[in-house]
């Protein structure tokens, strides 16, 4: 499906994992909707692919026998109705992460990667989150678990479009610092600690970590954060929203 494309050092490959990666996930949190009606159980066996443009594709499998590139798991839209969303969703992830590693290490076999390349490729794939931990919540669990939570985690977005921001606990944004306002030990004392609190916070459409250059936004049901691009939400928009529910929750709620 994807013929020409072929990466050839360990950094092309990991960039072909991360945007088939990106697109897996988008599939199975932000346009879960789209998915779960592209998955009709009525139709052929289907699979789920992601593309290293962040796009993904829900099709038949391969007719080349065999094919171009490992083919993902076989007949994902059978088990649709037959079990909760939740878990279906999640067996779709754990498959899809079977696949990208599949893609990957087929490469680096192709290509001829020796022991340390085929390491180095291993250890920057495991440096990011598994699809199925971001779809789950896992991965953001897991982080929980890694850091302490402070008094003001519990506001729901914050805006961090400067370097310099301040964390509100009476408003739902970070306001950025006054422009003619010096900046002083204390006002960055701040901003180590809010990267302190937030580094490990994991996108739960991307699954990215947390950056002080983004803007981000967190769902008032679930509580997942969200990169502000990831769901587009901008700062601006986001102002005017008293309560954010995210693509996936607003969805649930829908089907209901």
């Amino acid at each position: 499906m994807e013929q020409g494309y072929n990466p050839r050092t360990v950094e092309e490959v990991f960039r072909d994992f991360k945007g088939r990666r990106t697109g897996l996930i988008k599939a199975l949190t932000t346009d879960v909707e789209e998915f779960f009606q592209q998955c009709d159980p009525e139709k052929e066996n289907l699979c789920l692919y992601g593309f290293p443009s962040e796009q993904w594709e829900v099709n038949l499998p391969a007719e080349e026998v065999p094919p171009e590139l490992p083919e993902p798991a076989l007949g994902i839209n059978f088990a649709r109705d037959g079990m909760q969303e939740k878990d279906w969703l999640s067996l779709v992830a754990v498959h899809s992460d079977a696949w990208l590693l599949s893609v990957a290490f087929y490469f680096g076999a192709r290509f001829g990667f020796d022991k340390a390349d085929r390491k180095r490729l291993f250890n920057m794939i495991n440096d990011v989150p598994t699809v199925f931990e971001v779809v789950t919540g896992a991965a953001k669990k897991q982080q929980k678990e890694k850091s302490l939570v402070s008094n003001n985690s519990s506001s729901k977005s914050k805006s961090n479009s400067k370097p310099r921001t301040i964390e509100s606990t009476q408003t739902k944004f970070s306001k950025p610092q006054p422009k003619d306002e010096e900046p002083n030990d204390d006002d960055e004392g701040l901003d180590e600690e809010d990267e302190d609190e937030h580094g490990e916070t994991l996108c739960g459409a991307c699954g990215e970590n947390y950056a002080s250059d983004e803007f981000w936004i967190c769902c008032d049901i679930c509580e997942k954060w969200f990169h502000g691009k990831c769901v587009k939400i901008t700062p601006a928009r986001a102002e005017h929203i008293k309560q954010y529910k995210c693509p996936s929750c607003s969805n649930k709620r829908a089907r209901q």
